[in-house]
């Protein structure tokens, strides 16, 4: 039986399992939902990487995503044995209405990670969600392409928008232990995320100087191994108010850098602009 539908009674439980070789950490630019579908590089890249990391020795047990797009008060998690792919998006084409990622959860998991991540400020568990959400189009945009035949259970982590950037991050150095439990962490967002300045006749080489400068900053902090910096992203000022008008495309990228080790090595992939406005600079660490 799987661990996503057998009882918990029958089944190993997390705490139980051994650990394993570190998985990667990853931080995805998914940009416009079009993605998902358009032979573009941006999807070919997606594709390359999960490839990549199918054919490795240790593949993963479980995806945790956290998206851009589930703001919750408090943090949750999904924790239904079958998420439902939502299409969380307005004036696209029916076929990407059409599109469905049906993907297993993990309730077992997901009790699991509860208890061992504290929310901060209140040393609460995270709370579970058993139905009210599902997979929206910030992870199964870009999970379909990594992996199409949706076979890797799958975790949504939602965010608390009104809690302080620190807060975040501090988040995501409790879910580096899960990397050596077999478990995929994958932020999705953007580093630079501004749809009022979208240009959508620009090619993919050209940006705002705004753009380039927050996306250079960003980049910066990441190969200069200062990931707590990352932080404190509203230093920067106008240059930070124009690349997030608000910021929860930016916030994924907070808890990938939290559950980064010491000794992890960055490479990024997907360098590049979306309509000038929307980096789609993305990086694995491992």
């Amino acid at each position: 039986m799987s661990e996503s539908t057998a009882p918990e009674s029958v089944t190993t439980t997390w705490s139980d399992l051994p650990t394993t070789a570190r998985l990667p950490v990853l931080f995805v630019g998914h940009g416009s939902p079009m993605n998902a579908i358009e032979n573009n590089r941006w999807r070919q890249s997606w594709q390359a990487l999960g490839t990549e990391l199918l054919a490795r020795a240790q593949q993963p047990r479980l995806i945790l995503c956290i998206s851009a797009h589930w703001l919750t008060a408090g943090w949750q998690l999904t924790a239904m044995a079958q998420p439902r792919t939502i299409h969380d998006f307005g004036g696209f084409p029916q076929a990407l209405f059409d599109q469905q990622y049906p993907a297993p959860g993990s309730p077992p998991a997901a009790r699991f990670i509860s208890r061992s991540v504290l929310q901060p400020g209140s040393n609460r568990p995270l709370e579970l969600d058993g139905g009210d959400w599902g997979l929206d189009h910030g992870a199964w945009s870009i999970l379909k392409p990594m992996f199409p035949d949706a076979a890797i259970p799958v975790i949504q982590l939602s965010m608390d928008y009104s809690r302080p950037a620190a807060e975040h991050f501090a988040i995501g150095r409790q879910l580096a232990q899960l990397r050596e439990r077999g478990v995929l962490i994958v932020g999705s967002g953007n580093a630079v995320h501004n749809l009022r300045t979208m240009r959508r006749d620009a090619p993919d080489n050209q940006a705002y100087d705004w753009a380039i400068e927050f996306d250079r900053v960003t980049a910066d902090h990441i190969v200069q191994r200062r990931l707590p910096a990352l932080c404190d992203f509203p230093q920067l000022g106008a240059v930070a108010q124009m690349a997030h008008p608000s910021w929860e495309h930016y916030l994924p990228l907070l808890y990938a850098a939290g559950a980064v080790q010491e000794e992890d090595e960055p490479r990024f992939f997907n360098e590049g602009f979306q309509g000038a406005s929307i980096s789609m600079r993305s990086v694995i660490w491992e």
